[in-house]
Parts: structure tokens; sequence; C-alpha cells
């Protein structure tokens, strides 16, 4: 995530904010003092935080270090829970943005903390006290998201991140911008740490992730994203993330679903 110029806020006089998404809307690239915990007990909220993207879901809670530059990518309609901590009143050491699992009380949790009204500063402070002994981070694979920074290879990312299905080669895209596939693949390299194809797999596989998390059937995923086949997908996502999609979003579906049966 490009991150030179982004906004700055200050959540100090709001404890937690709910803020209702479509699928179009976005929050900018912006940063804060606060730590926040991110949650949306329905639907998929997709973020860009630090140099990864991340997906909160009813299991799963987005952890962000106050200063940390991030992002609400475009995708589904969700409500998203996000509650602020001064890092001078908070107990934990969690320096970079980390996937927090959300099942079990941590979710109703969640919902009480963001319906106290402002004044309710002791019930608050009990809700933190559990909280903090709740906590629990996920060891999660990250996708790494980073845009080019040359005018040419960024006006190709940024085609791609519109529409991941693209399948234009390098070649294609150097007609389209006017710049070499040569030229094109040196930038890409030298400026996101990868080549072109791994950079847009990444991307593809990025776009992907809040339809996984939606349910969306592989099939029906893979080939929203520019893969003809749902086991090429799988394929690619096994060789980028260590495990298959269904894996990676079974586990803690599994143990809430179990929980609340």
């Amino acid at each position: 995530m490009a991150v030179d110029q982004h906004l700055s806020f200050d959540f100090a006089e709001y404890p937690s904010i709910v803020v209702p998404f479509d699928a179009t809307s976005r929050i900018p690239v912006h940063s804060h003092p606060q730590h926040q915990l991110t949650w949306v007990p329905h639907g998929v909220l997709t973020m860009d935080a630090g140099s990864g993207r991340w997906v909160v879901q009813r299991t799963r809670a987005l952890w962000i270090p106050g200063g940390t530059a991030h992002a609400v990518v475009p995708g589904c309609s969700c409500e998203m829970i996000s509650l602020f901590f001064e890092p001078t009143e908070c107990p934990l050491s969690l320096d970079s943005p980390t996937v927090i699992d959300a099942t079990g009380l941590v979710g109703p949790l969640l919902t009480y903390l963001v319906s106290l009204p402002e004044t309710a500063r002791s019930q608050r402070h009990h809700g933190h006290t559990l909280l903090w002994d709740l906590v629990s981070p996920m060891s999660v694979a990250t996708i790494p998201s980073i845009l080019p920074t040359d005018p040419q290879a960024r006006q190709v990312a940024l085609a791609i991140r519109r529409d991941p299905a693209d399948t234009r080669t390098l070649t294609d895209w150097g007609r389209e911008v006017a710049a070499s596939s040569r030229t094109l693949s040196r930038r890409f390299r030298e400026e996101t740490g990868v080549s072109f194809e791994s950079w847009r797999t990444f991307e593809r596989l990025s776009a992907a992730l809040p339809f996984l998390g939606a349910g969306m059937p592989i099939s029906k995923v893979a080939h929203s994203v520019g893969y003809r086949t749902a086991s090429a997908f799988i394929a690619a996502f096994r060789r980028e993330i260590g495990t298959t999609p269904a894996a990676y979003f079974a586990e803690r579906d599994t143990d809430s679903s179990a929980q609340a049966s």
C-alpha cells in the first residue's frame, strides 16, 4: 500500500465507531495515534494495513497498531465495528497488523463495548480488562499489497487491481502505456519486490479473499479473478499462502459453529 501521503485522524474523544458499508464504500489511506480493533459481525471487510491486505469477518478481527497507515477497500456490504485504545492504556504488545480470533466471547464483547455511551467509563474499563484476557492472535498468511511508483507500471497495476481477471501480457500492457515489456518487468521487480506475474497472482488472490469469506463457491471465485479452472486457482492459492482456500477459512468457522450449536 502506498503510504507516502495519507490522512491523519485522532480518535481520542471517540472510544468506538460503527460504520455501515455497501459494496462500493471505501475509506482512504489514513492513520491515527490510537490502536484500533476492527470487526464485522456480518459480511466481509477488506482492509489494506501496513504492507498487506487483510480480510475481516465474523470469526476474525484485525488489530491495527497506532500510527499504522490503513484503508478500507471496496468489496462487500457490511457493518464495521472499530474500537480505539490509547497506547499508554493498552497492555498488548502487538506492533504490526494482527488477525485476532473473534469466536467465543470476543464478538459479543465487542458488540457490547460499541453500544456503551461515551460517559460509561467504568463499564468500558471493565470490558477492556476482559477483552485483554480474551484476545488471541491468529497465525494467518498475508498477501502483499504494494503498488509500483513508476507512472507507467502503476497505470498497469491499477488497471489490474480494478479487474484482476484481465489476462493481458506485459507486451500487451506495454502497448497500452507506451513502454516496453522489459521496462515494465524491471519496474515491477524493483518497486514491488516480485515479478509482474507474481504481483498479478497476489492481486488475484487478494481480490478472491472477500468472495471466499462470504462463502462464494470456489469455481465462481476462480473465474471472477482470472483463473480458467478451480484447480488452477487452488494451486496458486496453496503455492502463495501455504494452504487451500477452504482450509484458510474453515478452522475458525468450524469452531464458531460448534460453539453456537
